[in-house]
């Protein structure tokens, strides 16, 4: 098989399909509930069972069940893969040891030579990826503003193979036209990327739009419970579902059967917690926008965000995440980090409880000084991670911070 003027790998092991059977009249919530979780057929176990273990027995040599060893593929791992293909209305799931590792893997599509155009405010953890780790083994990449397609073309080389995109972006939430990206991506025969984190397939599904592969860090929304962390990959495309099932197997990046199992339990409720996130972020937003020590709000279900309209366009809600930058600057932040009692000070997002950090110093400290200023990541800015606490004791809670740290 060619594909972009190379040979595909294929799985030269017996392949699990996960492919996501798709019930049309299914709607999200039922899916997230019952899609790949089908009750035991040995037990009746209405939860799919942790299968934990490391390997299968074989009736004779090569006849066996479907599974040979927990790396190539386990039970409990493939009720995961199948329900994350269904919620992004993909064909094709997979499920890794973490973002990071579903990033990785995926990055095993590309060779020496190639070269990527990404989007400029990504995940910290990403860009430490892309400039620390991967241009060691020959790829390079180019960061710049996917907002509008014009950078892109300019960023364009002829040896590019691959566009990776956020939206909304992690910290300042951007927006990235998702339509134009994909069209522009298959104009050019490059594979379209999308960190669809944030959104969540609750809010946003990129491959409804062109785009070829969606990631997850299953970590947050989708388990939500902070408890357990993860990482999953969607595509429709199955040449590249082989070629990152292969190097699922090769490179080893995959998440035990109880964690697994924990993401499961978590999408069950994916639908009402999204929607308590929405809702009490958009209020908080809204009271942040309004507040004297604030200068300003990132959030896209706001209407002065200036990309208000894309989101309404190509998303079923803003989610959960807001950031803002308070009057002070870095003495500032320090004394609201401080002053929080129902905002926890820690990395991550997307638990039921309330998060608060800064991403300078936190997430995004892998970035230069001057690549953050530039980006618009100040020494004032805080990110939260908004929770489906009452709505009401968490703006007493930033209010009060936000008073405090006015008065040192």
């Amino acid at each position: 098989m060619q594909e972009h003027g190379r040979k595909i790998l294929t799985i030269s092991f017996m392949t699990i399909k996960t492919a996501a059977v798709k019930e049309k009249n299914w709607k999200f919530e039922t899916r997230a509930i019952h899609e790949g979780q089908e009750p035991d057929p040995t037990t009746g176990a209405v939860i799919v069972p942790i299968y934990q273990t490391s390997t299968y027995v074989q009736e004779e040599l090569g006849k066996h069940k479907g599974y040979e060893y927990s790396r190539t593929g386990n039970p409990t791992r493939k009720a995961l893969e199948t329900s994350l293909a269904s919620l992004e209305n993909g064909d094709f799931g997979l499920a890794f040891a973490s973002g990071m590792a579903a990033t990785s893997t995926v990055m095993n599509l590309f060779e020496q030579g190639d070269h990527l155009i990404v989007t400029d405010d990504v995940y910290g953890g990403t860009f430490r990826l892309f400039e620390r780790v991967l241009k060691k083994y020959g790829l390079s990449f180019t960061f710049c503003d996917t907002r509008e397609i014009s950078n892109v073309e300019k960023a364009l080389q002829k040896n590019t193979k691959g566009i990776w995109t956020e939206t909304p972006t992690n910290p300042l939430l951007k927006l990235v036209d998702l339509k134009k990206i994909a069209e522009f991506a298959k104009e050019r025969h490059l594979i379209s990327i999308c960190d669809n984190t944030f959104a969540t397939p609750y809010f946003q599904n990129p491959l409804d739009f062109g785009i070829d592969i969606a990631t997850h860090s299953t970590t947050k929304y989708l388990g939500g419970h902070s408890d357990v962390v993860g990482g999953g990959v969607v595509t429709n495309r199955s040449d590249l579902y082989e070629t990152i099932k292969f190097h699922q197997n090769a490179v080893g990046g995959i998440p035990g059967p109880f964690d697994c199992w924990l993401v499961l339990r978590g999408i069950k409720t994916l639908a009402l917690r999204m929607n308590r996130h929405e809702n009490n972020a958009l209020k908080i937003a809204e009271m942040l926008e309004n507040h004297p020590e604030v200068l300003k709000v990132h959030y896209p279900g706001l209407k002065s965000h200036p990309q208000h309209d894309l989101a309404k366009k190509q998303m079923r809600g803003f989610g959960g995440m807001v950031s803002f930058e308070v009057k002070g600057g870095l003495e500032a932040a320090k004394n609201l980090l401080k002053n929080t009692k129902l905002f926890s000070l820690a990395e991550s997002l997307g638990g039921v409880e309330s998060l608060i950090e800064h991403p300078a110093s936190m997430t995004h400290a892998s970035l230069p000084q001057e690549t953050r200023e530039k980006l618009g990541i100040s020494d004032g800015l805080i990110r939260i991670s908004v929770g489906i606490e009452d709505v009401e004791d968490l703006i007493g809670d930033l209010k009060t911070a936000l008073e405090q740290a006015r008065r040192k």
